[in-house]
């Protein structure tokens, strides 16, 4: 059986940044709009409005991407989950789905912390016209668990993380060659691994859940 992660750490950094800056890339255009604006002497308040919840949408999703795609500290670190719950809830107001979080706080190895953001990500894109997505912990002292639970409009797994996900599970190299669109998914698939954890999902018609374990 072959793996599926075959990118080398440069290129990986490279796509993870591509991902990033794109992420970013519409709010900080909105600031600039803004500003724009205030330069022309037109709706100061309208402007000053765009600005504020622009530079809110950028530091929400630069405060994310810090821990999820960041190094987040030295080697074999541990992140406060509750610090993980503080940049998801943040980074959520800024999308379509209702967000929610239960399960205690812990400290845990950063890949697991890391895993459990772009699980979110992943959950996310299941509902692209919004719903809900609700985030459970369990055993956070022992062997943790994340449950993910999402309804909504246009459910369903988003089609490269379904098709990774089965390369990974077959040993079969993945359809297409991994690019800035996938790599998201790519690497949750990897910090799965890597934190020795199984992503499982149960996908109804009303409602997904992704497991890890």
């Amino acid at each position: 059986m072959s793996s599926i992660f075959t990118l080398t750490a440069s290129d990986l950094a490279s796509l993870l940044c591509s991902k990033v800056c794109h992420d970013i890339i519409s709010p900080v255009g909105a600031i600039n709009n803004g500003l724009e604006l205030l330069e022309e002497g037109g709706a100061d308040d309208a402007a000053m409005d765009l600005i504020k919840t622009s530079a809110r949408n950028a530091s929400a999703r630069l405060q994310f991407a810090r821990i999820a795609f960041g190094a987040a500290g030295s080697a074999g670190v541990q992140i406060d989950t509750g610090d993980a719950q503080a940049v998801a809830t943040e980074y959520m107001r800024g999308e379509k789905a209702e967000f929610t979080w239960t399960g205690g706080r812990a400290y845990l190895p950063k890949n697991k912390v890391k895993l459990l953001l772009n699980l979110i990500l992943v959950a996310n894109g299941s509902i692209p016209r919004g719903g809900t997505l609700d985030v459970v912990l369990e055993d956070l002292e022992g062997s943790p668990v994340f449950r993910l639970s999402v309804a909504g409009r246009m459910l369903r797994v988003q089609p490269k993380f379904d098709e990774l996900q089965t390369a990974d599970k077959y040993g079969a190299p993945p359809d297409e060659p991994v690019d800035a669109h996938s790599v998201q998914a790519y690497y949750t698939l990897l910090l799965a691994s890597e934190a020795g954890m199984t992503i499982d999902i149960d996908e109804g018609e009303e409602k997904i859940v992704f497991t890890a374990s």
